[in-house]
């Protein structure tokens, strides 16, 4: 709904709305200060740099099209090219020399790091190694249980079994798990 809400703003603003380009900034002012302010490193040239922004939103609407791009992608682009113009600006040398270079570090990456991401595939992948020893029994349940989100009443009436016995399959099987990845 808000892709459709922007599309069509940004078509207003094409056609020389100026209610529109109201619109689009409340929609996405929050978002491009973000991206501008994390490649400027300073809230005041950030500022400049989201007028400057919104500026060229309003020359180039008419030019924004749907089928190629989202609008939030769109507008990111702008966003993102002026900030780097910025800072490849004299104003921008300027300001990123007297920076030290630690500041850099401050800036939180919400990303997870490339080492995090192969020990977590190690794991998912010794994790599938380990549910495939398992007995068929065991291995539908655990995942039913723990990958579907189904509760263990649920599953022992699936399996038509009391709920205390489905209770022990998964234990037993959680156990066997265990120590398998114990093995890793």
């Amino acid at each position: 709904m808000a892709r459709a809400q922007l599309t069509a703003a940004l078509a207003a603003v094409g056609r020389g709305e100026r209610v529109a380009l109201r619109a689009v900034y409340d929609l996405t002012a929050a978002k491009l200060f973000g991206i501008c302010l994390r490649i400027c490193g300073e809230r005041a040239s950030a500022e400049d740099v989201l007028q400057t922004v919104y500026i060229k939103v309003w020359e180039r609407a008419g030019q924004f099209d749907a089928t190629r791009a989202s609008p939030i992608t769109w507008l990111c682009t702008i966003a993102r090219n002026a900030a780097i113009d910025w800072r490849r600006s004299v104003a921008g040398r300027t300001v990123r020399d007297t920076l030290p270079e630690q500041a850099a570090f401050a800036v939180p990456d919400g990303a997870p790091r490339a080492d995090q991401l192969l020990v977590a595939a190690e794991e998912g992948e010794q994790l599938h190694r380990c549910l495939g020893e398992l007995d068929e029994r065991a291995r539908t349940c655990i995942r039913a249980a723990f990958f579907d989100g189904s509760t263990y009443s649920d599953l022992a009436a699936r399996e038509n079994v009391p709920l205390g016995t489905m209770k022990s399959w998964i234990r037993r099987g959680l156990l066997r798990l265990k120590d398998c990845l114990g093995d890793g």
